[in-house]
């Protein structure tokens, strides 16, 4: 099969190469996909670059979500499902393993390239925004990177669940798609400061950060009594000064996880509650997959230099042939 190897430098189009592997063998419990897409995500970047291995016994090849046809089946899958599936690695190839347990139907109605945009950001949002949140409806949300494809999906998903959302984005061309993504309140963070834009608002009680850095004390600046900061990365910087006093003031959490690292029952279990709860707002319209640009399997390189730009808003996909 043709995979994508990093080879070879660490620039996109130096380090991305397709190479000729075996075809991945599925273990007890594991299905063997035939991927028809492969989502594209800010974490494949960083294992490119040597600073996210992939945890013990998952493929070197990047990739951490697809969408294709069952040719092996496991669990409840049948020869032939269409599914989309959350990966350890591997997904930037024509084939792919995971556990049963970590892939889920493809929504009826969604081309493979959107499908495949949907594991790793809506599993992440999930836990992050919901699980270590505790977003409820009537609540609001400040979100940052609101046109990323987290920021996308976590726009839609905290409005399905009845949440008030407050967006950040660099630029005023992407402010306005936010709004038109369906925030609430949209911040121009090179023009505005968020955390007064925020305080006028009546303040927030989930924050779900991907920045990290100097955000972190308008973060606390906005935030409700009560309210909580989720940490997902931080491309800022991963250092933070944090006052004890003014974090017992506010009565504030400050949280975080990765995904990539969690067992198989942990995604497991995740999985289930995604279907529960995101498979539905899913089927109603309430959350649509957002494609940015799809690139042929061969041209990961180009994918990876496409979102390093910050140009994207929603999601990137590799289509294989």
């Amino acid at each position: 099969m043709t995979a994508i190897a990093v080879e070879g430098g660490r620039g996109p189009a130096s380090a991305l190469k397709p190479v000729r592997l075996a075809f991945p063998e599925p273990k007890a419990g594991e299905i063997l996909i035939q991927v028809k897409a492969a989502g594209v995500n800010r974490p494949d970047i960083v294992q490119r670059l040597g600073m996210y291995p992939p945890p013990p016994g998952a493929p070197e090849t990047l990739g951490l979500e697809v969408a294709g046809v069952v040719g092996r089946a496991a669990g409840r899958w049948k020869v032939g499902d269409k599914v989309c599936a959350l990966l350890g690695g591997g997904g930037y190839a024509e084939y792919a393993v995971c556990d049963a347990r970590h892939a889920l139907p493809m929504p009826e109605g969604l081309s493979f390239e959107e499908a495949a945009g949907l594991p790793e950001t809506v599993f992440t949002v999930y836990a992050n925004v919901f699980e270590h949140g505790g977003l409820k409806a009537g609540e609001t949300l400040l979100l940052h990177g609101a046109t990323s494809g987290i920021g996308v999906t976590a726009i839609q998903m905290a409005k399905a669940a009845g949440a008030r959302v407050i967006a950040t984005a660099r630029g005023a061309d992407k402010a306005k798609a936010a709004l038109a993504l369906g925030a609430d309140v949209a911040v121009d963070a090179t023009t505005q400061d968020f955390a007064e834009v925020a305080r006028r608002e009546g303040g927030v009680d989930v924050v779900l950060d991907m920045v990290g850095g100097d955000y972190f004390p308008k973060n606390l600046d906005a935030l409700k009594t009560g309210g909580r900061i989720v940490y997902i990365a931080a491309q800022a910087g991963g250092e933070i000064t944090v006052p004890v006093f003014r974090i017992m003031q506010k009565r504030a959490t400050i949280t975080g996880s990765t995904l990539r690292p969690r067992d198989a029952d942990e995604k497991a279990r995740l999985a289930a509650e995604v279907e529960r709860v995101v498979w539905p707002w899913i089927a109603a319209g309430k959350v649509k997959a957002q494609i940015d640009k799809t690139f042929p399997l061969e041209d990961a390189g180009a994918a990876h230099a496409h979102l390093e730009s910050g140009a994207h808003v929603g999601k990137v996909i590799l289509v294989t042939a």
